[in-house]
């Protein structure tokens, strides 16, 4: 085959049009799918007979023009046809950075998700931007912070290393829910990857399994899943966010994952030594609003159920 001028040009041209096309779909389209994405589990030890579904919404990143009020809308009412037992939230409700050009109001994504509705409950925790985002918080080191009030005031429970039990069919579990572990940064500007440089949490594992009694299941909720690691066997599942599934996920692979174990908790189910941790690829966008091989995705988990 001989090349020519025209046909350098014309392959030139392909590559550009090409590179246009995939960035017009990570920006304009795979954002604005939504996904149920589901997962059936049977954790050794859980409850002969009892079944539980769960719906789980992570990484919304309230903002204009990429996570509108509308889309957050459309995310409850789609999570409430799902015939959850529970819904557990799992933190960065909002966010502001420099591809944002305006918040969406606290107490209008707070009375959406307080629209939410399942037999047990709305259960929730906080991640990483929601203390970002509330300057005095991080000035003072120390809670509550606004988004958390906001979300109590909507009627959402909020567990910062608190535990609550529940009951179904007769029989009892518990939903923990780990304080965040990225909480606060050292110096001016915030790293890019992992508590081992630079980040600090307000999370105390031990005192919030501490508040689970009767050897009942404990199903856990975490921001980042960076704790896995030290989650022991009690605990039936660990329900996580924060990675996106790395937001660009290519035949397996991230390019990028925030998290110190890079891809071991980036994305989906992961079992180690028997235990289960669901990682969620989210809904919004942290930092670029572009999203490949990752569409958002509300997470259905249907504990109790052999896949």
């Amino acid at each position: 085959m001989i090349l020519t001028r025209r046909s350098l040009l014309a392959g030139a041209g392909g590559v550009v049009a090409s590179s246009f096309a995939l960035a017009g779909y990570a920006v304009a389209v795979e954002p604005n799918l939504l996904l149920a994405r589901r997962y059936a589990i049977a954790p050794a030890g859980w409850p002969q007979g009892l079944r539980l579904r769960i719906a789980a919404i992570a990484d919304l990143h309230a903002c204009e023009p990429w996570m509108t009020l509308a889309m957050v809308e459309r995310i409850v009412a789609q999570t409430n046809t799902l015939d959850a037992d529970l819904i557990a939230l799992l933190g960065d409700y909002e966010t502001v950075n420099r591809y944002t050009e305006a918040r969406v109001p606290m107490r209008a994504w707070t009375r959406a998700l307080g629209r939410l509705r399942a037999p047990l409950g709305v259960h929730a925790v906080l991640g990483n931007h929601d203390w970002w985002q509330d300057a005095d918080a991080m000035r003072r080191e120390a809670g509550p912070v606004v988004g958390r009030r906001a979300l109590e005031d909507a009627g959402v429970p909020v567990y910062e290393n608190d535990a609550v039990r529940l009951v179904k069919d007769g029989v009892p579990f518990w939903i923990a829910g780990l304080g965040d572990q990225w909480a606060f940064y050292r110096g001016r500007r915030r790293r890019s990857i992992g508590p081992h440089i630079g980040y600090r949490g307000v999370d105390d594992l031990a005192g919030t399994l501490a508040r689970t009694t009767e050897g009942a299941p404990v199903i856990l909720l975490a921001h980042e899943p960076d704790i896995f690691p030290k989650v022991p066997a009690r605990v039936a599942l660990t329900l996580c966010g924060h990675t996106h599934g790395g937001q660009v996920r290519l035949m397996g692979y991230s390019p990028i994952v925030p998290s110190m174990y890079g891809q071991r908790y980036a994305y989906g189910h992961i079992v180690e030594e028997g235990r289960h941790l669901v990682v969620s690829g989210g809904l919004g966008c942290s930092g670029v609003p572009v999203r490949i091989g990752v569409p958002p995705e509300i997470v259905v988990v249907d504990l109790g159920v052999e896949a």
